[in-house]
């Protein structure tokens, strides 16, 4: 029993190490922005252009245009406050693969506006 808990805990660890569940939820994410007629060839072609942009140091262009940041924000502000918490704002990094390392992202208790959160994704 203990070989096979050694095994999954191997697997989650690579996983993490790799960002591959990241990267697996980014590419699912613009499959169903972007909807193209031939998914495979468009992941390939996606992840060709990400091999590219870390090789080169060139940002990737993201998927996402201001209507969809503005979107997103109001979903998690829908009383309309105009701000959201920063658990929130981390939440919302993670989930669109925008991960920024732990000892940056301190909650120094601060709110996180719009024009925040329009910055940094």
């Amino acid at each position: 029993m203990e070989a096979v808990e050694s095994r999954e805990l191997q697997a989650r660890d690579y996983l993490e190490k790799h960002r591959i569940m990241e990267l697996l939820n980014h590419l699912t994410s613009v499959l169903l922005f972007v909807r193209p007629p031939k998914p495979r060839e468009y992941l390939i072609s996606l992840l060709e252009r990400l091999r590219l942009a870390k090789v080169t140091g060139v940002a990737f262009p993201f998927f996402m245009d201001n209507s969809n940041i503005v979107a997103m924000f109001d979903m998690m502000d829908p009383s309309g406050k105009g701000t959201i918490t920063f658990a929130q704002y981390k939440e919302a990094l993670k989930n669109l693969g925008l991960c920024i390392a732990d000892e940056v992202l301190n909650d120094d208790g601060h709110i996180i506006t719009l024009d925040k959160f329009r910055d940094d994704v």
